[in-house]
Parts: structure tokens; C-alpha cells; sequence
């Protein structure tokens, strides 16, 4: 996949470095590649479900940046990201230290693109997305 901007990585970088809540939650990016963003963060007590697992609301919003980004490295300068819809799965309890969400471009278009994305505590699946995002004018 080949990014419509020769400045998408520092765009990106700047963009997610913005966000107040991935501030909030402790998100940090692993990696940034054309169509592909890694997020971690560090288990946090004060973000959990009443079992002691991460809240899915927590998993979904990180998810939701990861898929955002994944999409954002392939848009236009011009261009910022919105979430246009999500769907996620959830496949095991969000226990764990280490929490890692995959964003991944299944197919860019100008205006529209669709993402997958994948949660992971300590290495175990734990919940996959798809998401369609726009390319908006802000």
C-alpha cells in the first residue's frame, strides 16, 4: 500500500500524540508502516469492568485508533480521518500486563476505507474489529 502523503508518518505521529484520551489510557504507538498501526498500553486498574478485566469500552476506543491510524497513514495531506462505523468482536476476557491493538487497511479508496483490527492481552486474542472510516475536510 503506498501512502497519497510523502509526510504520512509525521502526520500520524502528531495526530495520535494530540488525543487526549490515548493520553489518558497510557496508549503508546509500537509501530506505524502504509495500512498498518500497532498501539500498546499497560494494564490500568482504573479502566476495568467490574470482574477486573479491561472495560470494553477501553478495548473498543484503543481499537477504534488503531484502525483510525491504519487508515490515516494512507490518506491524502489534505485529508483527516473519521469513524464512519465499527463492529467488534470479543473473544476472551481482557486480563493481562501488556495490551497490544493492530489496525490494518483491508481496502483504501479516496473517501472510504475499511480496517480490521485485533486486541491482544499479553499475546492472547482477546477482540478483533472492523471499521470503515472516512476521509474527511475538516
Amino acid at each position: 500500500m503506498t501512502p497519497r502523503n510523502d509526510n504520512w508518518k509525521a502526520r500520524c505521529e502528531a495526530g495520535f500524540y494530540d488525543q487526549t484520551v490515548m493520553k489518558t489510557l497510557g496508549v503508546t504507538i509500537v509501530s506505524l508502516a502504509p495500512g498498518r498501526v500497532t498501539l500498546a498500553m499497560l494494564f490500568r486498574a482504573d479502566f476495568t469492568q467490574h470482574h477486573g478485566f479491561l472495560h470494553a469500552g477501553t478495548v473498543t476506543t484503543v481499537l477504534d485508533s488503531a484502525c483510525g491510524f491504519a487508515a490515516f497513514t494512507l490518506m491524502a495531506a489534505d485529508a483527516e480521518v473519521l469513524t464512519i462505523e465499527f463492529k467488534s468482536n470479543f473473544i476472551a476476557p481482557a486480563k493481562g500486563k501488556l495490551f497490544r491493538f493492530e489496525g490494518e487497511v483491508v481496502k483504501s479508496g479516496r473517501t472510504i476505507t475499511v480496517t480490521q483490527g485485533r486486541a491482544f492481552a499479553d499475546d492472547v486474542l482477546i477482540s478483533t474489529m472492523q471499521a470503515t472510516m472516512m476521509a474527511a475536510s475538516l
